[in-house]
């Protein structure tokens, strides 16, 4: 449950489901072997959230899958979640950390060496780092988009966090992500959107354990 174990993250977006409710889709990548569930919903407004967090947490919890909430600290604590993951412009991540305690799981989005230093300072466990591929599931500036598995060795070598690569990541790019030395990947549509959620998890965790293995030199599964 801890962001170093993380290999497969998945951030849910029902508008992309295929007309599947959130808590399909996590089912089923919890059947897939997904590590991590963030609790998204970029469009909903937080009592929504809050009666959907209910629902996901008794499903990770049983599963021992770790629910982060993105952005609200207060529908985070509200549902006993592991944690939060804040932006750069959300709540500072020390403020996160007085608000939910010691034990939350508190993580950072960064796009840059210095985002990435401040965050991992401030006490963050976990880095968000996009995005990786390009995305068009939030606003992005154009200098912090694309910034391809690079960016991931640069941070990788500047903090010791567990960095997870977001943005346009699927089965097919993912194992050069791990590679770069993230620990693990997230994604929306790669899941969310997919026939067989569940086997696409499959799918995105062996491309990362390719990665992983190549990163350290030892044999690949393929």
């Amino acid at each position: 449950m801890n962001p170093p174990n993380w290999r497969t993250y998945l951030v849910t977006q029902e508008s992309l489901s295929s007309g599947r409710s959130t808590v399909e889709i996590v089912e089923a990548a919890i059947d897939g072997g997904v590590d991590a569930v963030q609790l998204r919903e970029k469009d909903a407004d937080a009592r929504w959230r809050y009666e959907l967090g209910l629902e996901l947490r008794e499903l990770t919890a049983a599963a021992g899958v770790a629910l982060i909430v993105n952005d609200r600290v207060d529908v985070a604590e509200a549902i006993d979640a592991d944690g939060v993951h804040v932006g750069q412009s959300d709540l500072p991540v020390a403020v996160a950390r007085d608000l939910l305690g010691s034990d939350a799981i508190v993580g950072c989005s960064a796009s840059t060496v210095t985002e990435a230093e401040r965050a991992e300072a401030d006490g963050a466990d976990y880095l968000g780092v996009g995005s990786i591929y390009g995305t068009s599931s939030k606003d992005v500036v154009a200098e912090n988009d694309r910034l391809g598995p690079e960016r991931v060795a640069a941070i990788a070598d500047a903090v010791s966090i567990p960095i997870v690569g977001i943005g346009g990541v699927t089965a097919d790019n993912a194992t050069p992500v791990a590679e770069a030395g993230a620990t693990g990947v997230a994604v929306i549509s790669e899941i969310t959107a997919a026939e067989d959620p569940a086997a696409a998890t499959r799918r995105l965790a062996d491309a990362v354990e390719t990665g992983k293995a190549l990163e350290s030199g030892g044999p690949t599964n393929e």
